[in-house]
């Protein structure tokens, strides 16, 4: 499977911003997806992930309450809706998919996207 995320950009602390991961190739409604983020000299961290109906999900306890994750399997398309934007979300944020093992470990997945950068400044 091939994955394209995109929405990225350059916001105000407090702002919103929505991204989006297109996927091809496989069939997308067969798998959990994740959301994930790098800042500039950190590891890859967690953020959300969601179940292949989209009924289960989970988030990272920094982003609880402001951001959310959907998919919308119809257009083979998983969202990452971003509210309350803080400087320290500042990061690439990668797509992936569910392989195996532990969802909130980047280990688990497979199939990254090319990330899309994510600008907060205060």
């Amino acid at each position: 499977v091939q994955l394209q995320a995109s929405g990225g950009g350059l916001v105000l602390a407090g702002g919103s911003l929505r991204l989006s991961c297109a996927a091809s190739g496989r069939t997308f409604s067969t798998y959990r997806m994740g959301w994930f983020r790098q800042a500039p000299g950190k590891e890859r961290e967690f953020v959300a992930t969601i179940s292949r109906t989209g009924g289960n999900t989970y988030y990272a306890d920094s982003v609880k309450g402001r951001f959310t994750i959907s998919r919308d399997n119809a257009k083979d398309t998983l969202y990452l809706q971003m509210n309350s934007l803080k400087p320290e979300d500042t990061a690439v944020y990668y797509c992936a998919v569910f392989i195996v093992g532990n969802v909130y470990s980047p280990a688990g997945y497979d199939y990254w996207g090319q990330g899309t950068l994510v600008t907060v400044s205060s």
